[in-house]
């Protein structure tokens, strides 16, 4: 099964922006972003980013986020705070669902299987993520649910 990205013309023109800047360049614009740029949060580094396709739960259509993302040995790491939305973002619910997903880092395009990490793993990856991406800490408290901290690995 191939999951090659895809632009949702549902996402906000910002987020639809960023998917095609890096599908189109293969990674190399959109790879870094920049949210002085795209939020207006010059405040915050430039992160990387990777695009994850995910099967939709109810639909079977493919739909792709790009997400901050982290690296653990051969595996990505990636938070689903939405925002700090009271729920799940849809990646994480579609996740659940189908732990197999579609994943690009700058050119590469490969499959991937996502979990919840849990426990001392979990805390361990939380602090990485926060450590290079200090929004998360705000996020978390913006709501009731424990925000997943997913890790991808190559299949």
């Amino acid at each position: 099964m191939r999951l090659d990205p895809v632009v949702s013309p549902d996402l906000p023109d910002w987020i639809r922006d960023h998917l095609v800047r890096y599908i189109d360049s293969n990674g190399e614009d959109g790879y870094w972003w920049d949210p002085g740029v795209s939020i207006g949060r010059s405040d915050l580094n430039k992160v990387p980013t990777l695009l994850l396709t995910t099967v939709g739960r109810k639909s079977g259509k493919h739909y792709t986020s790009p997400l901050i993302f982290g690296r653990s040995g051969e595996s990505y790491v990636v938070v689903g705070t939405k925002g700090g939305s009271p729920e799940h973002p849809a990646w994480y619910l579609n996740l659940l669902a189908n732990p197999e997903a579609g994943l690009q880092v700058k050119a590469d395009r490969f499959l991937v299987r996502g979990r919840r990490a849990e426990g001392e793993e979990r805390a361990k990856l939380w602090k990485m993520m926060t450590g290079f991406w200090p929004l998360y800490e705000v996020q978390v408290t913006q709501t009731d649910r424990e925000v997943p901290v997913v890790v991808l690995e190559p299949v």
